[in-house]
């Protein structure tokens, strides 16, 4: 089984945390989301993971450092790294077509900005499966159309009229992924672009009309990462799941509490001091981090950041700041400074 990561994309909605570590890199719950995405798709998958491919943008941004991390990640779970680049943003069939010398076999396709929680089997049948995520306003989504056998026969985006309420979350898993490549690949021949872009719509729609069978694979939770406040809830959401999992330790034996308190679920990473604070719940605290004389709840908070005098409530801060105030909702990126 192969894994293919389409993540070149800057991430500027979530601005200014994202102008100085691509969106996937970014922390959540102490790990980037990249890595949380691949791990859960490798639990659903349940089966040995040969090789994860990284579709990353311009070296300048995605640098040696995401590469060597990117890596890391595929080794852990006993793969091979490929790393390709997509130097235009032509979109997600370009993108996919970038590693296009990774696609053969079964493969699943996932877009690194969303996090997912999910337990289900693949339908051994399908040709193709597609990830969905039953939702209350299927209007605002891309959705699939099902027929009398529960097969996706169509692929509708924000329909005005109900079609289902199963929304198409952006992971895919092909039994073959060569042939969603021959399809993909005719549609950058003959020029099929939307919006400007090559879509991955477009050759699954080629696909669809060849007979294959898509099916589809319905997940628990599908939690985004698009903006700062989508970010802030993802992060409550997944300590709340990972506290009930009890499969990670999510307060560091090397955390120095001085007169404060934890209020769970919280993460706190490593040389983590508390001074005079109350922090939680659903707070994330990296490495090497100082709060003082503080109150903090529902934040994400990056690493080497000094917190002082303040009350945070709804709050993402980045890397390398120091913050000395009395704001609540803010959203502040990395090596800023306010005193």
């Amino acid at each position: 089984m192969k894994i293919i990561v389409p993540m070149a994309g800057r991430g500027s909605r979530l601005r200014p945390h994202s102008l100085t570590v691509p969106k996937p890199l970014i922390p959540v719950v102490g790990q980037p989301i990249v890595n949380r995405l691949v791990k859960d798709i490798a639990k659903v998958l349940k089966q040995p993971i040969e090789e994860i491919a990284f579709v990353l943008g311009d070296p300048a941004w995605f640098g040696d450092d995401v590469v060597n991390s990117l890596q890391q990640l595929a080794q852990g779970l006993g793969a091979k790294a490929s790393i390709y680049r997509q130097d235009q943003p032509l979109g997600t069939g370009h993108a996919i077509m970038c590693a296009k010398e990774s696609l053969s076999g079964p493969a699943v396709i996932a877009y690194a900005d969303t996090l997912i929680r999910a337990d289900f089997n693949l339908d051994a049948e399908a040709d193709s499966v597609i990830w969905t995520k039953r939702v209350t306003n299927p209007e605002a989504y891309g959705v699939v159309k099902l027929n009398d056998k529960n097969e996706i026969v169509e692929l509708v985006e924000k329909p005005e009229t109900f079609v289902s309420d199963q929304a198409v979350i952006g992971i895919y898993f092909f039994k073959d992924i060569a042939v969603l490549k021959s399809k993909l690949q005719e549609v950058l021949d003959e020029n099929v672009m939307n919006g400007g872009e090559y879509q991955i719509n477009d050759g699954i729609k080629r696909m669809m009309a060849d007979g294959r069978v898509f099916k589809t694979g319905t997940v628990d939770e599908w939690m985004d990462c698009g903006n700062k406040s989508v970010t802030i809830e993802t992060n409550s959401r997944m300590l709340g799941f990972l506290k009930a999992d009890n499969e990670e330790q999510l307060v560091a034996n090397s955390v120095v509490l001085e007169n404060s308190t934890i209020i769970e679920p919280c993460f706190i990473g490593e040389n983590v001091v508390l001074k005079n604070s109350s922090i939680g719940p659903n707070v994330s605290i990296g490495n090497d981090c100082v709060v003082e004389n503080s109150s903090v709840k529902n934040s994400l908070i990056q690493t080497q950041t000094i917190i002082k005098n303040a009350t945070l409530d709804e709050a993402m801060i980045g890397s390398h700041v120091k913050f000395d105030g009395g704001f609540t909702k803010i959203s502040i990126g990395d090596y800023s400074v306010l005193e």
